[in-house]
């Protein structure tokens, strides 16, 4: 492909974009029969295949292998086979709805595609962040227990007595 070629290209991607492209993602699964070493190369062909339809990627995850909820079947080449672990993995991107119906049919006749799901999604993130969460001097530190409390540092003992007093006090008052 030339350089003029692959900038025409681009310019009928973004063309095609600014028409009004959709936010889709694919979630799927790969059948647990692939060698490890392989995943990858499936993974970059699920990649080459949204870029064969005109498909603008956005954010994906490499497949990992996960147990199933359920025992799955695939039949291929009329053997029916059974799984309960499969690779995992998703691809967002943008594409014209003509073309994830396009996309569909090519993922259906897959052999090595258990499962998949085309869903219409935002452009924004939407995992939720970890939340850090300060620990005083780096070390989780144990809340008071009951009957324990801190003063300026230091554990001191709570006596039940002057908290029943303190509790009828706010009561009566």
């Amino acid at each position: 492909m030339s350089f003029m070629q692959e900038i025409e290209k681009n310019m009928d991607i973004v063309e095609k974009k600014e028409a009004g492209g959709r936010v889709y993602e694919l979630g799927y699964l790969l059948v647990p029969t692939i060698p490890e070493d392989e995943v990858g190369a499936m993974y970059g062909n699920l990649k080459e295949l949204v870029a064969t339809h005109a498909g603008v990627m956005i954010s994906d995850d490499m497949p990992r292998m996960i147990p199933l909820a359920y025992e799955m079947l695939k039949v291929t080449q009329n053997i029916r086979s059974k799984f309960t672990n499969a690779y995992f993995g998703w691809l967002k991107f943008e594409m014209d709805a003509v073309q994830v119906g396009d996309m569909k049919k090519k993922l259906d006749l897959d052999p090595n595609v258990l499962r998949f799901l085309i869903i219409k999604t935002v452009r924004e993130n939407t995992i939720a962040a970890k939340r850090f969460v300060h620990r005083e001097g780096g070390v989780h530190r144990k809340a008071p227990g009951v009957g324990v409390k801190k003063e300026d540092g230091v554990v001191v003992e709570i006596n039940k007595e002057e908290i029943d007093k303190e509790i009828e006090a706010m009561v009566a008052a």
